[in-house]
């Protein structure tokens, strides 16, 4: 029995026999099945063709990312506090090395994940830090490997350390999460937002998307319901998913900016 990995998303599912006849998170319209059909491999396999970079991104945020890019592409941020550590996001790959050095910046205390793009292979992580995971309620149907590590939250926000909070935003999916981590930014606070709040090239700005690879835009309700949930909380900068997608300062102001303008462009 195997735990498959697709090859489009990243996620790894539960043990089989034989790859899964497809995957329903790459089949659902936000997400696509690649031009040569539905691809799997393993986490063995990924090991020997892949490794995984890790850097510091400021303070006490330790970013790790796959080398070559492996499906999606984004990279998992690790956030070091006084009262634990935090994966925040997940990556397919997880290896020897990359345990290693995890542990010795003091391990992984919680993983959350924004959603389930990036679930990848987050049973792994879990089983090899010991770490419960924390996944929003609302996206309960999209996990491809269930195990006890998982537990749901419910409700708008959850305050999963001190200082380091879940914040529900629904969007791109109905249980879209980010992650407020108050001392980030030199005490300004900073968003870790994966493609919830998406940081596009123009790293002044933000975008929502429903399906960012078929361009399928959120409504503008959908918008000011992101707004409105990180509203409460201050923060200067802005973590998006991949390597130097960071909206550097006036991160919450750059939040209305941008909704402004894209809900003006739908109307």
């Amino acid at each position: 029995m195997t735990h498959f990995i697709c090859q489009t998303c990243g996620t790894q599912f539960a043990a089989t026999a034989t790859p899964p006849d497809h995957c329903p998170i790459c089949t659902d319209e936000r997400q696509y099945v690649g031009h040569d059909g539905q691809q799997w491999t393993t986490l063995a396999d990924l090991q020997i063709t892949h490794h995984n970079i890790i850097k510091t991104v400021e303070p006490n945020l330790t970013g790790i990312g796959s080398h070559p890019s492996f499906a999606i592409g984004q990279r998992a941020l690790l956030l070091q506090t006084p009262n634990g550590n935090v994966l925040w996001d997940c990556i397919s790959l997880l290896d020897d090395p990359t345990i290693a050095v995890v542990n010795a910046l003091g391990g992984i205390d919680a993983i959350a994940i924004s959603h389930p793009h990036y679930y990848s292979s987050m049973i792994e992580w879990s089983r090899a830090f010991d770490a419960p995971i924390y996944l929003h309620a609302a996206d309960r149907e999209w996990v491809m490997r269930p195990d006890p590590a998982i537990h749901f939250w419910e409700g708008a926000t959850h305050s999963l350390i001190d200082g380091v909070t879940l914040i529900r935003c629904g969007g791109h999916f109905a249980g879209g999460t980010v992650l407020h981590w108050a001392a980030g930014a030199d005490g300004n606070g900073a968003m870790l937002s994966g493609d919830i709040l998406q940081v596009v090239s123009d790293r002044r700005f933000v975008s929502f998307m429903y399906s960012y690879p078929n361009l399928i835009p959120l409504p503008a309700r959908a918008v000011e319901q992101i707004v409105a949930a990180v509203e409460p909380f201050a923060f200067d900068r802005i973590y998006g998913a991949w390597w130097g997608r960071i909206v550097a300062d006036d991160g919450k102001a750059s939040v209305q900016r941008s909704a402004d303008r894209y809900i003006a462009a739908l109307t």
